[in-house]
């Protein structure tokens, strides 16, 4: 596919806008959103965070956002275009568990805010790594009378394995940290928020490009056009991609953009 065909721009959020080490977005990033901007390309961001936690892009201007990995997009002006709740049935299941014990840290994402459990160092520790105050403490069982999109569980890979075969039923998980994992209703991720937001813009799906760098980011650089790894990213990532670009701390956005000739 030429690049120059690209219409539409999706980048992830943290360790690929947003450096892990300054909390913010390289310059030769921001220049390049701008230029990409001027010459007609829409960009959007793809993120595992929910909206109302994207603090950290600047004034950067962006065409709509697929949050939470999917499960709530919305255009430019706010406007929720696509919502994906996980079932109450899942929820109440995770609730029992946590009742029974052992207990972990369990965070449930509603569209105005995230609410956990428990915070320990573990959630701070992941907190301070985003730039981000841990959530509010609050009694989950209220929580699931709510909208809940999002599921944070704060378990290592096989009691994460064993949670999504008894508890989660009908959801999926994907893990970009591995201090936990992110838990949407089976079938939702990056990929199916990107085909709503293209859908509302009318954009081809071969007329797009992504970046990414975690295990969340792998549907959706195998899902668009051209699907491009951050050098920071893990070796499962990369694979996935179709170009690996420079780490996010050494120009891999712009550096990538200049190799297609976007900017």
């Amino acid at each position: 596919m030429e690049p120059k065909n690209i219409k539409a721009i999706f980048f992830d959020i943290d360790g690929t806008l947003v450096s892990f080490q300054t909390h913010g977005i390289p310059s030769s990033a921001a220049r390049a959103i701008e230029t990409l901007h001027s010459r007609g390309t829409k960009v959007f961001i793809a993120t595992g965070r929910p909206f109302y936690q994207i603090n950290n892009l600047g004034e950067l201007r962006f065409d709509g956002y697929v949050t939470l990995n999917g499960a709530w997009c919305i255009d430019a002006q706010g406007e929720v275009i696509f919502s994906n709740p996980i079932p109450h049935e899942d929820l109440e299941a995770v609730n029992r568990r946590l009742d029974a014990g052992p207990l972990f840290p369990c965070a449930f994402m509603t569209p105005e805010q995230v609410y956990i459990n428990l915070v320990n160092p573990k959630v701070a520790d992941v907190a301070r790594m985003v730039g981000l105050d841990p959530p509010p403490v609050r009694d989950l069982h209220e929580v699931a009378r709510e909208e809940v999109l999002q599921v944070n569980i704060y378990v290592g890979p096989e009691e994460e394995t064993e949670l999504m075969r008894t508890v989660f039923t009908h959801c999926g998980s994907s893990r970009w940290n591995p201090a936990f994992a992110d838990v949407n209703i089976r079938g939702n991720n990056k990929s199916t928020g990107i085909d709503k937001i293209l859908a509302r813009y009318d954009i081809p799906l071969s007329e797009t490009m992504s970046f990414g760098d975690g295990g969340n980011d792998i549907p959706m650089l195998c899902h668009t056009g051209i699907g491009i790894a951050m050098g920071n990213a893990s070796d499962q990532v990369k694979q996935a991609a179709d170009y690996v670009t420079d780490a996010v701390d050494y120009d891999g956005i712009a550096n990538a953009l200049r190799h297609f000739g976007l900017i």
